[in-house]
This record gives structure tokens, C-alpha cells and sequence, in this order.
């Protein structure tokens, strides 16, 4: 609402080149509000607004854009004004922008900046995607660990214009191996004479760069931290990650596996941006393959076509018991692939987890089998017809209370037996376990009224 309201006036602004107005906006302002504002702005009217800001401010006015806006404005400017503007970025931001540009076009900036940025950015861009080294950033406070606090003070102000945070310093040795750290309220309320040795944590949570940026986010939400710092084998400090990347992380993960949930292969545009033909590729891929897997319940109807034929009143339940076991199924598999994604259940609880489901779709099963009873004892004798009413109801209960367990097994293990081949655990979508308990409940439901009604 704010971004349409302002826009016409950020435009006359910029037509009349009213200097101070622009100036006051980019600097007052919060970033992400100014990003919001400028929305409805074209690439070089954008452009015009942060130059009306100094290269740190547009840096931070720049990382709040949508990374679409962020290509086309690389896009539509000079490659030396984009090399200042990467320098003036934060590590992560700069290298999250240069992943997803054209290689040639990322490849063509990174030269233009400095000899110690250029190292910082292929050190960064080195690191697998979804590690943790991936988003992390290299502008970390450090002090040694013989420094009185007095000189460590003077050391972080010397520090803190070009780090992103100096809550948390880290004491490093002449090797950069990570020894400890200590808060900056330990720093201001301790003694100047004081030594860093004696204030700081030795007791360090930290993540390896080459874990996956996941467990990263689970550490540090865990343990409540501003900061996390990542070490590589030799115990080195490489980086740190900061609570924002992990909000960043975490909004990722939970979108991917949303979507995976859903039979949605991953869509990393907003929904309204994103093209038609990739929504289509993204929905069909799966929708085609589920629909596959459905035409094998025409074959399983087609086996029991006789019993349809002596008692048509079977088919009236079918949707019924059906449905059962895919609700039940998807209810368990979205249980345990959250449970699996924050860490609350692995692979060696495959155990536990299975006698948790047995009892809990024994209990489900004899719930919905009792509705499912009365359902079916209620039912017209013209509907009926030669069947009888209570051997029918009892048909009935015992298949949802069958489809009903065996759908709440099938959810809870597929993404068990997924994590364990390797595959995400998301795939064990609820599209997918519905359709998989339809084909073998159409199987369960028949056996059982054959055993009692033909």
C-alpha cells in the first residue's frame, strides 16, 4: 500500500531531480523500505534513486531487491559502476547475486573488483550449493587471546566498519584456529586490564562449511545465537552465519519441502513472476507421473469385477475406504518429514517410529471404522439390495480400519525408506503416498468383502 502511495512522488522527485528529497529518502529510510517503494520503478529510474546515495547505502538498498530486479538492473548498467557497488555488498548477498547471473556476465564483474574481494568471492563461490558455506559471510570480528581488553576495545572499533556484526568476536590463534569467544558486553563490562584468555568461551558450537546449510540453521536457532561460526577441517575460522541468512535458510527449506508435499517440484521465483512454462514444468512432471500411477486402479477394479457385479452396493463405498487411507497416509508422512527436516527423528528411529504408527493407526482405524459402521448400517435395503445390512457394515468397518493403518504405516516409512536411498525426504509427498495407498487399498477393501460377502 505505502510503495503505490509514494510512487508517484518518488517519480516526480526523479524528474524534477529534486537532490535532496532523493537523498533524504535513501538515507532515512529503512533498505528494504526504499526496495519497496522503488518496486514500480524502471531499471534506470532505480538506478537514478541510488545514485542519489552513497555506494555502502545503495549496497544495502541494492540486497533487498527481488533477485529478478537484481539481474535486470546488472543488466541495464555500466560494468564499473556494478564492480564499486559488489565491493560496497556483504560477502553472501554479493555472492548469492553472482550465482544466479549468467556465468559470463559473473565472470566479466568479478576481475573489476579488488585483489582481496576477488579471493573473498571465489573462496565463497567454491562451496557447494546448500552448504553452509554457501551463505555464510567473511566479515567477522577476531581478537587474539593475550590482548589486554582495553587494546581489544581500540582493535573492534579499528574492526567495525567493515564486519557485519561484533556481538560475537572470535579468538583466533596466529593459525586461525578458532580457540573461543567472547560477547562484546563481556568486553565493556570486564576490567580494561583484564585478558581476553580469561573472559572468553572455550566451549564453541560451530558447523563445518562443507554440512549442509540446514543443520546450520537448526544449530543456531537451537542455541539462540546472533552469529555461528564455520570452521573447516583444520578447525580454522572461515566464516560466520548470522541470524538473517538463517531466517533466509530456513524461509528456503520450508518452502521446498512445502512444495515437495504438495507434488510440486521446487519453484524458486515468486508465484506471480515466475513464467507460465516453468509453473507448467514444475506441476506437470509430477501431476504426470501420479496420474500414471492412478491407472493402476483400473487394473485393480478390473480384478474384482465380479464382486462389483454380485454386490453393487461395494461400489458405493469405495470413495469412502479410499479416501481413508490416502488422508491418514498424508497426515503421517507430512508428520515425519517435518519431524525428519527439524531434526526430531532419524534414520535409527525407524523402529520407534513404526510401533508409535502401529498404535496410532490401530486407534485411527477403529475410530473411523466404527463411523464407517454406522454409516453403512444406515444404508436403504434398495441400496443394498441381496446384501446384507450388517455383514456389509462390518465389511465396511473392517476395510477402513484396514486402509486406515495401512495407509498411517505406508505415510510414516516412505520418507524413512527415501532418506535412506538418498532422495529428500519431501518427495514422500502426500500426492504421492495417496495415490500408492489407493491402488493397494482398492486391493484390501475387495479381498475383505469377498472373504465375507461372496
Amino acid at each position: 500500500m505505502y510503495n503505490a502511495l509514494l510512487l508517484p512522488d518518488l517519480r516526480e522527485m526523479l524528474d524534477t531531480d529534486d537532490a535532496e528529497s532523493l537523498k533524504a529518502v535513501s538515507a532515512e529510510l529503512h533498505p528494504a523500505t526504499v526496495a519497496d517503494f522503488s518496486e514500480g520503478l524502471s531499471v534506470e529510474e532505480t538506478w537514478k534513486l541510488l545514485s542519489y546515495a552513497p555506494f555502502e547505502r545503495q549496497a544495502e538498498i541494492f540486497s533487498f531487491f527481488p533477485f529478478d530486479k537484481q539481474i535486470e538492473m546488472v543488466d541495464g548498467v555500466g560494468r564499473d559502476r556494478m564492480s564499486k557497488l559488489l565491493e560496497a555488498m556483504s560477502p553472501d548477498d554479493r555472492v548469492d547475486l553472482l550465482k544466479r547471473l549468467d556465468p559470463e556476465v559473473a565472470e566479466s564483474l568479478i576481475p573489476l573488483v579488488t585483489r582481496a574481494e576477488r579471493q573473498d568471492i571465489r573462496t565463497l563461490l567454491s562451496f557447494p550449493e546448500g552448504s553452509a558455506g554457501s551463505v555464510m559471510t567473511t566479515e567477522y570480528a577476531t581478537l587474539p587471546e593475550d590482548v589486554a581488553v582495553g587494546d581489544a576495545v581500540t582493535l573492534l572499533r579499528q574492526q567495525a566498519p567493515s564486519r557485519e556484526t561484533i556481538y560475537s568476536i572470535y579468538v583466533l590463534d596466529e593459525a586461525r584456529h578458532l580457540l573461543g569467544f567472547v560477547s562484546l558486553r563481556d568486553l565493556i563490562l570486564a576490567k580494561a586490564t583484564a585478558r581476553v584468555a580469561d573472559l572468553m568461551h572455550r566451549e564453541v558450537i560451530s558447523v563445518r562449511a562443507d554440512e549442509d546449510q540446514e543443520e546450520a540453521a537448526r544449530e543456531l536457532a537451537k542455541y539462540d545465537f546472533l552469529a555461528l561460526p564455520v570452521v573447516n577441517d583444520q578447525n580454522q575460522l572461515v566464516g560466520i552465519i548470522t541470524h538473517d541468512d538463517v531466517i533466509d535458510v530456513m524461509i528456503e527449506e520450508a518452502t521446498e519441502d512445502a512444495q515437495k508435499m504438495g507434488g510440486v517440484m521446487p519453484i524458486t521465483e515468486d508465484y506471480l513472476e515466475a513464467s507460465f512454462l516453468t509453473v507448467w514444468r514444475k506441476r506437470a512432471g509430477w501431476l504426470s507421473c501420479l496420474f500414471v500411477a492412478e491407472l493402476f486402479t483400473f487394473t485393480a477394479f478390473s480384478h474384482f469385477d465380479d464382486a462389483i457385479h454380485q454386490v453393487i452396493a461395494l461400489a458405493f463405498f469405495v470413495p469412502l475406504c479410499i479416501s481413508t487411507g490416502g488422508n491418514s497416509g498424508s497426515q503421517a508422512a507430512t508428520l515425519i518429514t517435518r519431524a525428519i527436516a527439524l531434526g526430531q527423528v532419524s534414520l535409527a528411529d525407524w523402529w520407534r517410529v513404526l510401533r508409535h504408527e502401529i498404535t496410532m493407526g490401530l486407534v485411527l482405524g477403529l475410530t473411523l471404522g466404527l463411523i464407517g459402521f454406522a454409516r453403512a448400517a444406515l444404508t436403504p435395503a434398495s441400496v443394498l439390495e441381496n446384501a446384507n445390512r450388517w455383514v456389509m457394515a462390518l465389511v465396511i468397518a473392517q476395510s477402513v480400519a484396514a486402509i486406515c493403518l495401512w495407509g498411517t504405516l505406508v505415510g510414516s516409512m516412505l520418507p524413512l525408506v527415501f532418506k535412506r536411498l538418498g532422495f529428500d525426504p519431501g518427495y514422500a509427498s502426500s500426492p504421492f503416498v495417496a495415490t500408492f495407498v489407493d491402488v493397494t487399498g482398492i486391493v484390501i477393501y475387495f479381498s475383505i468383502a469377498k472373504a465375507f460377502l461372496l
